[in-house]
């Protein structure tokens, strides 16, 4: 297959191309950085885009089997000052709609377009209620966010292009990401809950992401939503515990919920808030996953 991976620089992008090149599918990265382009493995072709139009770039799509949009700008990346918030949202509108323009120059319109996305999508939830994937979006700033980024590509259904949208959690990979943040406390003897620690994680291992991704590139009766999270979410305080165990470290050093706000203000919602999102749908295709339970990812990841 010809797969054109968009914001393929980021850390779900790296592994998807890697797991795809060995078995020896064509990858094609759009990438606004392509000094990253290094950490791309060989044969894939990184083409440089300016993530507004699709100049340069759009004739690569005739004929190509499937696109991944992952392209935005990083949620985590820096404090969430007006001029970040619309560049958040910006980056990835504006990318959704050079991919469109680039779908509907061509000939041949691609199989499959995978839209990302997150667990954002349904708000902060307060409580246990589990949400799956026909949850409706919330209304806080990452909901919004989640929103116009699965509708910057929704015309692609009217041109016959199936689109499955990954409503992604918390990746977990050695590699990047939010993992390595979430360790360190322990490395140090540090770690403990953040905030209440009732809070849901919605976590997902990376070799799940990337399998997930491929399984709904493949699957021609998958669209629309899908939670991509493992079926087990945790609290933030079970999370803890399990690093804590596995690592032989402590778990009970709080970090309050007032100290993350005054730190990382609105932003500090990544970490004080979330969903208990399972992946109904993407069980009910037959995906089975390798990292079901916490527990399991935690191991793998620390090597313990």
């Amino acid at each position: 297959m010809r797969i054109i991976i968009t914001g393929g620089t980021g850390l779900i992008g790296r592994e998807l191309t890697s797991s795809l090149i060995k078995d020896d599918h064509e990858v094609i990265i759009l990438s606004r950085s392509p000094s990253k382009a290094r950490e791309i493995p060989a044969p894939a072709q990184v083409i440089e885009w300016d993530g507004l139009t699709a100049t340069g770039w759009g004739e690569t799509v005739d004929g190509a089997d499937a696109i991944v949009n992952l392209a935005g700008s990083g949620i985590a990346d820096a404090r969430w000052s007006s001029a970040r918030k619309k560049l958040i949202v910006d980056s990835r509108v504006h990318a959704g709609r050079a991919v469109m323009e680039a779908i509907e120059g061509s000939s041949t319109k691609p199989k499959v377009l995978i839209q990302s996305s997150a667990v954002g999508y349904y708000g902060a939830i307060d409580g246990d209620k589990v949400i799956t994937d026909d949850g409706t979006p919330g209304s806080d700033y990452l909901a919004g966010v989640c929103f116009d980024w699965e509708s910057s590509t929704s015309e692609a259904e009217k041109l016959g292009v199936r689109r499955p949208i990954i409503r992604t959690g918390i990746v977990l990979s050695n590699k990047g990401g939010a993992w390595p943040k979430i360790k360190l406390p322990f490395l140090l003897f540090a770690g403990g809950p953040l905030g209440s620690g009732k809070q849901w994680y919605p976590w997902i291992h990376i070799e799940d992401e990337v399998r997930a991704i491929r399984y709904l590139i493949e699957d021609e009766s998958a669209s629309g939503p899908f939670n991509l999270t493992a079926p087990n979410p945790v609290t933030n305080k079970e999370m803890a515990q399990s690093i804590g165990q596995v690592m032989g470290r402590p778990s009970f050093f709080p970090a309050p919920g007032f100290a993350i706000q005054a730190a990382l203000g609105e932003m500090s919602t990544i970490l004080l808030d979330g969903q208990r999102a399972v992946p109904k749908r993407l069980q009910e295709l037959g995906f089975s996953f390798m990292y079901s339970d916490i527990d399991d990812a935690v191991r793998q990841l620390t090597g313990k």
